[in-house]
Order: structure tokens, then sequence, then C-alpha cells
């Protein structure tokens, strides 16, 4: 089977399956023939991987987005609408609409919407952060919004908190249940019983939130957003 050799300062050797391929980390002194031996015994694994890993690929490459498709941002599906009383500083049309001017490729469409998604991210996280910093007795140190696609949101040692401009892209109650989830760690930088007592204090059903975002990654992972 082909895979993708690297070796570091690491004590043990694992598999990882990424973007339809195979990579393998081992130990700078693990022999060739026990990383082929170790890749071997873990077959079936990695062929059902490869396989999910690849239909994901697929999808990516079929996503497109034209005049008429549809986004979520918050509680709200856009139509994207062909218009050329289009401006890219003021875009939402009227009815849940994007407005689009004529002519866009599939890929402009989708860049102008994360376009969107990145201004409208900053404007609202930054507000609700601030609505529920108060409600919950906490300052964060700042507040910041970056390209993360693996995390929704991050809290440092020194209460910087940082949200995935992606995260706009989910429902409003999930949304906030991230922002108190980094709020949380404020207070406590674990996610220990008294961490989780602290988030359900403020966002009872967030078992539910958290099903939901993990359903939306998925989604998010297949249309390479």
């Amino acid at each position: 089977m082909t895979y993708t050799l690297k070796r570091s300062k690491r004590k043990t050797v694992a598999l990882y399956v990424c973007d339809g391929c195979v990579e393998v980390r081992a130990p700078l002194l693990m022999s060739k023939h026990s990383i082929d031996e170790f890749v071997a015994s873990k077959e079936k694994w990695i062929k059902k991987h490869l396989a999910k890993s690849q239909q994901q690929l697929q999808n990516r490459e079929n996503f497109k987005l034209n005049y008429g498709d549809k986004i979520q941002i918050l509680n709200e599906s856009l139509v994207i609408t062909e218009n050329n009383e289009w401006s890219s500083s003021s875009p939402l049309g009227h009815e849940n609409e994007i407005f689009m001017k004529s002519g866009m490729t599939p890929e402009q469409i989708k860049n102008e919407c994360i376009d969107l998604c990145k201004t409208i991210a900053t404007g609202h996280l930054m507000f609700r952060t601030e609505e529920i910093a108060k409600k919950m007795s906490v300052t964060p140190n700042s507040v910041r919004i970056n390209n993360a696609k693996s995390r929704w949101g991050s809290c440092s040692a020194d209460k910087n908190i940082s949200y995935s401009w992606r995260l706009i892209m989910a429902d409003e109650e999930a949304v906030d249940y991230v922002i108190v989830h980094e709020l949380a760690h404020i207070i406590e930088m674990n996610h220990s019983p008294r961490f989780w007592t602290i988030v359900g204090s403020v966002i009872p059903n967030y078992k539910d939130c958290k099903k939901r975002l993990k359903e939306l990654q998925i989604k998010l992972s297949n249309e390479n957003w």
C-alpha cells in the first residue's frame, strides 16, 4: 500500500488519512520493515477511511454555488440572486436575498459569499461575546476572527478569544454555545465537570448544540468552505 512516511522524535507510530492520501508518522529509529508490517496490519481500517476521504474529495469537487442556490447564515436561509444592483459594500437584498452581479462564475460567487460571512461574523460574534460576557461576569482580553477549519473557537491562557468565521453559518443558539464555551474557559481553563456546569447554566441544551455543530462541520468540509 502506498503511503507517505514522516519521521520525528515521537515514540509511537500513527496513521492519518486525509485528502485521499495515507500518511504514516513514525519514530526516527523504527525500521522500514516494522512500519510496513504496521501498515499491513491496519489495511482494513485504511481502506475504510481512504474510501471516505476520497468520497469527501469528490464531494468538494462537485460542489458549486450558482444563482438561485441558498446559503445559511445564522437562522436565515439566503438566496443568491442575480441582480446588477449588487454592491460589494452592501450585497444583502430584500426578503433574504444576496445580490450578485450577472456573469459571475461559481468560484466568484462562493468567494463573495465568504467575504459576506466574514463581515457578518466580525460584527455579530464580537457583539454577542460582549453581551454574553456581561451576563457571565467575565472579560476577555481580546476577540478575533480567524480562518480556522477544525475549531469553531478557542481561548488562550491570556484570555484571548478567537472564532472561525465559519461559525456564522451555524444557527444562533449554536453560535451562542460556542461563545459561552470560550468565555467559560476564562473561569475554568479545562473541560472539568465544573466547566460544563458553567456552560450548562447559560446554555442548558448545549449537547444538542454540539451535535448540530458536528453535523455542520461535516457539511462545510464536504463543500470545501
